[in-house]
C-alpha cells in the first residue's frame, strides 16, 4: 500500500457527486490501511458508512476543522464508536491529522487515535465506545443548542443498526420527538450484520422507519450507497421541524468483494495480502481534502463554565429539623443565579426537591420523565456545550444509568448528581427504593467526588461546592428530617470532615454520615452516661476522604467504629479502611480495634427506627459495638 501523493485535491460544498464518490472510496481505503497497520479495528463497519459520511462532511456538516471550539459549529457524534477507522479517515480528509499519524499511531499505546474515539481529540465531543449512548448524547447537545442557546447549529449522529437493540436508543428518540428537535439528524447504518451474526431486523428498513416515527421522528429511507439519495435526505433533514432518522440500507464491507456482506469479519483487520487487494479494488490510495460548509465566523459567546454571580445559599437554625434533600433543592434554586447551571429531573423532582429550581428558573429545568439513562445523557450533552448540569433522582435509580456515568467520566465531563432516598432510612417503601449500592458505584468512577451531608447546612454548602468541581460529583441525600448541626457560617471543604465530639479521654471514634451520624451522636450520649468518652466524626466527604483526621482519631482513641446505611462493600467502611492502610497494604495502626456496621441482610418495609435497628445500625447497636471494641 503506497503513500498518498504529495499534492492533495480539495473538495468543497459544490463538488460534484463523482468527486464525493472518490472521497468515499478514500475513506474506505484509509479505514482498511489504518486497521491493517494496527492489526486490529473494525474496517467492515467503517466501509458500510463511508458514503454517508462523505456526503455529510462535504456538503452538509457546517464545521471548521481548524477551530473545533467555535460554538456555532455543528456537532458530529459517532454513536457507532467502533467505526473509528472511518472517523479518523475523515479527520485526515479534513486535514486535521496527517497520514503518518493515521498509519503509525492508530490503536497504539500513548497516542490519541484510540480504538474508540475520546475527547482527547479536539474534534470529538464524547467517548462513544459503549453502544447505544451516542444518540442520547446527541439529543442532549441538540437540546442545549435549541432551548438554551437558541442557535441554528445542527447535531448529526451516526448509529449502527445493532445498537438499536439497546433501550437507551429509543429513550433518546422518544425525548428527541417530545422536544421536537428538528436540529437533530440520526444516520442509521443498516448493514445487516452484527458482531456474531445477523442483527434482529437485518435489512427490514420499514420496521426501523416505523419505530422511529412512533417516537415522533421523521424517517427517510435511502439506499446508503446512493450518493444523490443521501444528499437529498440530508438536505431534507436540515429543513425539518422534527428530528430526522435517515434509515440507510448499506452493505457491511462495501467495496471489498471478499468481505462484503459476509459474516465473521466484524472487528477484524484485513490481513495484509487481503488489504492490498482491497485497496486496489477500491481504486488505490488517494489524498483528497475536504473543506465543507463553514459555520458563522463570529458567533455570540455561549455560557462559560465558570461564573462569579453572587449566590445566597439558604440558612438554617441549629436544632431545626430539615431533610438534606430539602436543603439540596433550596441550594439549587439559589445556584440558578449562575446562568451556566441547569437541572435535570427524572419525574421525582417533588421528592428530590429539584423542582425548587424549576419554580425559580423554569427555562433551565428539563424533565426527562422516568428515563434515567437519558437524563444522564442530556446532562452530558449540556456539559459539552459549556453548561454545568445537576441531575437528580432516587439513589437506587441511578444504578440503572451507571454505564452512562462511567462513560461520562471517560469523556471527562463535569456534572453533579444527587441521589436521594438512600438506605433503609427511607422506611416503608421497601428494598426496591433503597439506595444501598450507590456509594460503592460512585466511588468507583474515575476522578469522582462523593459527598454525604448529614444536615441541611452542610447539604446546601456541598451542593454549591460541586458547581465548580471538575469531574463527576455525587451528593447523597437523606429522606427524613434531622436536626441541623452547623450554623450558616461553617465551611465544608471537599476532602474534609467534622469532629463533633472530642476530648483527651476519648476511647473510641464513631464515624458516620447522613442518618448514621445522628445515631452515632445518640450512641455517644449513651456511652457518656456510662462514663465512656466517644469521639464522633462526620465523614461528609467520602471521596476524597479526610485521611488526616481519621489517622489522628485512630492514633488517639485506639478504636474506630464506622456505621453506614449502605451495604458493607464499597461504602464508608472501606473508604475509612483505605485511609488507615499504609501504602504497602499493611495496617498503619496495627493495634487499632476496628469495627464496621452496615446493612448486611435484605431489608423489608417498616419505620425508620425499626429498619435501622433490624439492620444493626441504630444507636443501640452502635453503643454495643463500641463497648466491644473498647473491651478488646
Amino acid at each position: 500500500m503506497t503513500a498518498p501523493p504529495l499534492t492533495p485535491t480539495t473538495l468543497g460544498p459544490h463538488s460534484d457527486l463523482a468527486q464525493v464518490h472518490e472521497l468515499a472510496q478514500q475513506l474506505r481505503v484509509d479505514s482498511v490501511r489504518a486497521s491493517t497497520a494496527a492489526g486490529s479495528g473494525h474496517p467492515t463497519s467503517s466501509l458500510s458508512a463511508a458514503d454517508l459520511m462523505a456526503v455529510l462532511m462535504t456538503r452538509h456538516l457546517r464545521y471548521d476543522w481548524a477551530a473545533p471550539d467555535n460554538p456555532a459549529g455543528d456537532h458530529l457524534v459517532f454513536s457507532k464508536g467502533h467505526a473509528s477507522p472511518l472517523l479518523y479517515a475523515m479527520f485526515k480528509a479534513a486535514g486535521a491529522i496527517g497520514d503518518d499519524e493515521l498509519m503509525s499511531t492508530y490503536r497504539r499505546f500513548g497516542h490519541r487515535l484510540q480504538g474508540h474515539p475520546t475527547p482527547e481529540l479536539p474534534w470529538v465531543d464524547v467517548a462513544t465506545g459503549s453502544l447505544g449512548q451516542g444518540i442520547g448524547y446527541a439529543v442532549g447537545i441538540a437540546l442545549a443548542l435549541r432551548h438554551l442557546e437558541r442557535r441554528s447549529a445542527r447535531v448529526w449522529v451516526l448509529c449502527g443498526d445493532g445498537e438499536t437493540a439497546e433501550g437507551s436508543v429509543w429513550e433518546a428518540l422518544d425525548k428527541a420527538g417530545h422536544h421536537r428537535l428538528g436540529n437533530l439528524t440520526v444516520l442509521l447504518d443498516v448493514n445487516r450484520l452484527g458482531q456474531s451474526g445477523p442483527t434482529a431486523l437485518e435489512w427490514d428498513t420499514d420496521t426501523y422507519a416505523r419505530r422511529a416515527e412512533a417516537f415522533g421522528c421523521r424517517a427517510l429511507m435511502v439506499d446508503g450507497h446512493d450518493l444523490a439519495a443521501i444528499d437529498r435526505a440530508l438536505a431534507a433533514a436540515a429543513g425539518s421541524r422534527s428530528p430526522t432518522v435517515v434509515v440507510a440500507r448499506t452493505v457491511k464491507g462495501r467495496g471489498v468483494a471478499e468481505v462484503a456482506d459476509k459474516d465473521g469479519w466484524h472487528g477484524k483487520a484485513l490481513p495484509e495480502d487481503l488489504a492490498a487487494r482491497a485497496v486496489a479494488e477500491l481504486g488505490g490510495v488517494r489524498d483528497l481534502r475536504v473543506r465543507g460548509p463553514l459555520p458563522p465566523a463570529r458567533p455570540p459567546a455561549r455560557p462559560s463554565a465558570r461564573h462569579d454571580e453572587p449566590v445566597e445559599l439558604p440558612r438554617y437554625e441549629v436544632g431545626e429539623a430539615v431533610a438534606t434533600r430539602v436543603a439540596f433543592g433550596a441550594a439549587l434554586a439559589a445556584l440558578g443565579a449562575r446562568p451556566d447551571v441547569v437541572v435535570l429531573d427524572a419525574e421525582v423532582g417533588n421528592s428530590t426537591h429539584a423542582e425548587e429550581f424549576a419554580k425559580a428558573h423554569p427555562e433551565r429545568y428539563f424533565q426527562t420523565y422516568i428515563a434515567e439513562q437519558q437524563m444522564i445523557a442530556d446532562a452530558v450533552g449540556m456539559a459539552v456545550r459549556g453548561f454545568h448540569p445537576y441531575a437528580a433522582t432516587f439513589a437506587a435509580f441511578l444504578t440503572r444509568a451507571h454505564d452512562f456515568i462511567r462513560m461520562a467520566a471517560v469523556s471527562r465531563i463535569s456534572m453533579a448528581l444527587c441521589g436521594s432516598h438512600c438506605g433503609v432510612e427511607i422506611g416503608a417503601d421497601g428494598p426496591s427504593q433503597m439506595g444501598l449500592e450507590d456509594l460503592a458505584m460512585m466511588r468507583a468512577v474515575l476522578g469522582s467526588t462523593v459527598l454525604y451531608p448529614s444536615d441541611a447546612t452542610s447539604a446546601a454548602a456541598l451542593t454549591a461546592a460541586v458547581a465548580d468541581r471538575d469531574g463527576i460529583s455525587y451528593l447523597r441525600a437523606t429522606r427524613g428530617a434531622y436536626p441541623v448541626l452547623y450554623d450558616g457560617d461553617e465551611t465544608f471543604p471537599v476532602g474534609g470532615s467534622k469532629t463533633l465530639r472530642q476530648s483527651p479521654d476519648d476511647r473510641v471514634t464513631l464515624v458516620g454520615a447522613g442518618v448514621t451520624l445522628h445515631e452515632c451522636l445518640a450512641a455517644a450520649d449513651e456511652l457518656a452516661a456510662e462514663g465512656v468518652r466517644a469521639r464522633v466524626v462526620d465523614l461528609y466527604s467520602v471521596k476524597p476522604v479526610d485521611g488526616g483526621a481519621l489517622a489522628r482519631a485512630a492514633r488517639e482513641t485506639g478504636a474506630v467504629l464506622v456505621v453506614e446505611d449502605h451495604h458493607p462493600e464499597g461504602g464508608l467502611g472501606e473508604a475509612v479502611l483505605s485511609a488507615l492502610t499504609a501504602d504497602a497494604g499493611r495496617p498503619a495502626f496495627p493495634r487499632l480495634s476496628f469495627g464496621h456496621l452496615a446493612v448486611t441482610e435484605l431489608p423489608g418495609s417498616g419505620t425508620t427506627d425499626e429498619l435501622l435497628d433490624a439492620c444493626g445500625i441504630s444507636r443501640t447497636h452502635i453503643a454495643r459495638a463500641a463497648r466491644a471494641l473498647i473491651a478488646r
